[in-house]
């Protein structure tokens, strides 16, 4: 791919803060971001530019009907000093999942993988070395054309867009969270978007999150429509551990995002590293398990919070469930160790599941 290179002179770059509490997740930006544009059936003009804003017209389909997907990934520097992508060709896979299934063009994967290389190439020294930190990066795609009539979008802008962060938790894996679980919001139902990262899924999310905080909660682990089985959480999929450390994921569906993290740890289990399987999870089975012991840890995964533990769960009435002791279970910890020494470089990793970011 022939990628043109417009880069900030040295003196006018931001530099990289020095340590991980000045790194809140999602806030920082680095000097650049990569830029593609689709016109007339290809993808033209595919440039490293400084960040800054993207010109948009007003009536851009993005802006009125919501044709935008996102994705999420991580990159870590490793004890070798080089920069390592973890897992990316899934989220290069699951994006053009997305855009299917809104009626987007899709992006070749070499493309989006030599694309990411070379914008972190550009901003090697952005990535930190920090304990919980990493490169976040955050590949996007809108519609642009310039039209009100309901239809997909002709023309496309895809971006990457990279921020250096810490825990996306306040408080990181030691924090335990609290999940509020409650019939009155959805956050999918079976025929609509929930397996895509669209821009709308997380806009709807909002006010149930917000709700969720109100009730002394750290976000909201939703019920399929039903209100009959767990389904995931606002921000990640959910995990309990029964007493023999089984991990148990709920089975994917229509409405529920696929995590690569949560597809990972069963590859792990595949390979005999962890124990864990996918359930159809009723709601009052696993508050019943909860209470009598045979759950004894909960948690979350997600490229984001990786793994995140869960102590209590605030049901509808406002009874207060506690997992165990409410604290990081053995399990949990486990888990978490295990996959963050893999992407780190501190444990080997099954082949392919790591890139090293080339020199170009």
């Amino acid at each position: 791919m022939n990628i043109r290179y417009e880069l900030l002179a040295p003196a006018d770059r931001k530099k990289l803060p020095n340590c991980v509490s000045d790194m809140p997740f999602g806030a920082l930006r680095t000097n650049h971001m990569f830029l593609v544009d689709y016109l007339d059936g290809e993808w033209r003009d595919a440039r490293i530019v400084p960040y800054g804003p993207i010109p948009l017209m007003p009536g851009a389909v993005a802006l009125h009907y919501g044709q935008a997907i996102f994705e999420g990934a991580k990159a870590f520097r490793h004890p070798d000093g080089e920069i390592y992508l973890w897992r990316f060709e899934k989220n290069a896979e699951r994006i053009n999942h997305s855009a299917r299934n809104i009626c987007m063009a899709e992006i070749p994967e070499d493309m989006q993988q030599e694309a990411v290389e070379r914008l972190i190439d550009v901003e090697r020294e952005w990535c930190p070395v920090e304990p919980e930190s990493a490169l976040y990066i955050r590949p996007f795609m809108f519609g642009t054309q310039d039209i009100l009539g309901v239809r997909p979008s002709d023309s496309y802008t895809y971006c990457i867009m990279l921020s250096p962060c810490g825990p996306y938790y306040k408080g990181g894996f030691s924090k335990s969270l609290e999940l509020l679980i409650t019939c009155k919001y959805h956050r999918a139902v079976s025929g609509g978007t929930g397996t895509s990262k669209v821009a709308g899924n997380y806009a709807a999310s909002l006010l149930p999150a917000e709700y969720a905080h109100s009730q002394g909660a750290d976000q909201v682990l939703y019920l399929d429509c039903t209100n009959t089985y767990l389904e995931e959480v606002g921000t990640m999929n959910h995990y309990h551990v029964l007493k023999d450390g089984t991990f148990i994921i709920p089975e994917f569906s229509d409405s529920i995002l696929k995590s690569i993290t949560s597809s990972t740890v069963l590859e792990l289990a595949a390979a005999g590293k962890v124990k864990a399987r996918q359930e159809h999870i009723r709601l009052d089975s696993f508050i019943e398990g909860v209470k009598s012991g045979e759950i004894i840890e909960a948690g979350g995964l997600g490229t984001a919070a990786v793994v995140s533990p869960v102590g209590k769960y605030i049901l509808e009435d406002g009874t207060v469930v506690t997992v165990g002791d409410g604290r990081v279970g053995e399990h949990t910890r486990n888990l978490y160790e295990l996959y963050n020494g893999m992407q780190t470089g501190k444990i080997p990793a099954p082949a392919g599941w790591l890139k090293k970011v080339g020199r170009f």
